[in-house]
């Protein structure tokens, strides 16, 4: 009997190759999409038949305004900068892809996430798409389930792949948007749930020298948009969101040796006192050497060298030769 699988599956190129791939290696693939609104589920659903696989829709939408929506719109407006899909991959996919496999009496689930899957353990994926850092918060149980089948490959191999095995995913465009975010920008989506808390002050040298829109406009070290230049090189450097105040500096602290996180993930058992290990603080290539310690149920991190703007509500990832170990969401 074939091993089975439940397999994430939106109908984008990245999750149609993972089927094709995972059946090819002898999976027994059922396909699950999880409906949040996007208006892909009947897309998905065709291309799911036009390969032969077993498909389900699951309604995540009130599950995702409370596990992540609804703290994105919080994070903002309290002046951090969150990673949505860093919570969801946790709080939402995966426990929904854990749940239906469970209804169906099946161990492994799998994604279509640019990263490695062995022994139980995540891998950071090829340099060029690696995504283990949006997999930073997601449990060891849910860990130990995870087929990653992408995990060796980047973006153009998939699309190579996808036109190889004639799926009609091979030309379409990959999203660029959140997923609950659709047509527009993330501070309009906030705009239009009626909390945002409009007009307040750019501050520059303790001056007020302009208007902002509202601080879930703005991220520390923001440079582009600040509606203020007067040939200067600005940044935004704190934001205020009790006084509704944006400040801007010409660079001063912006990078940064050390960071605390709320609490922390571990995806291995945790080390007794200070370890070594590479840090990302936003999802880009970045990796960097540092010093890390668990205090009183949070990571403690000393980079070797400093780093510009960790930011409040990012996730720091955390690992050791290649292997994701731990994460957590920076502190103000």
């Amino acid at each position: 009997m074939r091993p089975r699988v439940v397999l994430g599956f939106s109908g984008g190129v990245d999750s149609a190759v993972a089927a094709r791939l995972l059946t090819m290696q002898g999976w027994d693939v059922r396909c699950v999409y999880l409906e949040t609104g996007s208006g892909e589920g009947e897309y998905a659903r065709e291309s799911a038949e036009r390969m032969g696989l077993p498909f389900e829709a699951v309604d995540a939408r009130a599950l995702l305004e409370r596990e992540v929506c609804a703290p994105f719109e919080a994070a903002y407006l309290a002046g951090a900068t969150p990673s949505p899909c860093v919570l969801c991959n946790r709080r939402v996919k995966l426990k929904l892809l854990c749940e239906a496999a469970d209804a169906l009496g099946i161990e492994r689930i799998a994604t279509g996430h640019y990263a490695a899957a062995r022994a139980g353990a995540i891998f950071r994926g090829r340099p060029e798409n690696d995504q283990s850092y949006m997999l930073c918060l997601v449990t060891r149980a849910q860990a130990r389930r995870l087929v990653l089948p992408l995990g060796g490959y980047i973006k153009r191999d998939v699309r190579a792949l996808a036109a190889q095995f004639g799926l009609s995913q091979a030309e379409k465009p990959d999203s660029m948007e959140i997923c609950f975010i659709k047509g527009g920008s993330f501070d309009e989506w906030i705009d239009s749930r009626g909390r945002a808390p409009g007009e307040g002050a750019l501050i520059y040298r303790g001056e007020r020298v302009g208007t902002h829109g509202g601080v879930h406009r703005y991220t520390l070290g923001q440079r582009r948009g600040l509606g203020f230049a007067a040939g200067r090189r600005v940044f935004v450097s704190e934001i205020r969101p009790e006084t509704n105040e944006v400040v801007l500096s010409d660079g001063d602290g912006l990078y940064m040796e050390h960071i605390r996180t709320g609490e922390a993930n571990w995806l291995i058992t945790p080390p007794r006192g200070d370890f070594r290990c590479e840090v990302r603080v936003r999802h880009s290539r970045d990796l960097t050497l540092a010093t890390a310690r668990s205090v009183d149920g949070a990571l403690e991190i000393d980079f070797d060298k400093p780093v510009r703007a960790p930011v409040p509500g990012q996730a720091a990832a955390l690992y050791a030769g290649g292997m994701l170990i731990a994460g957590g969401i920076i502190a103000p």
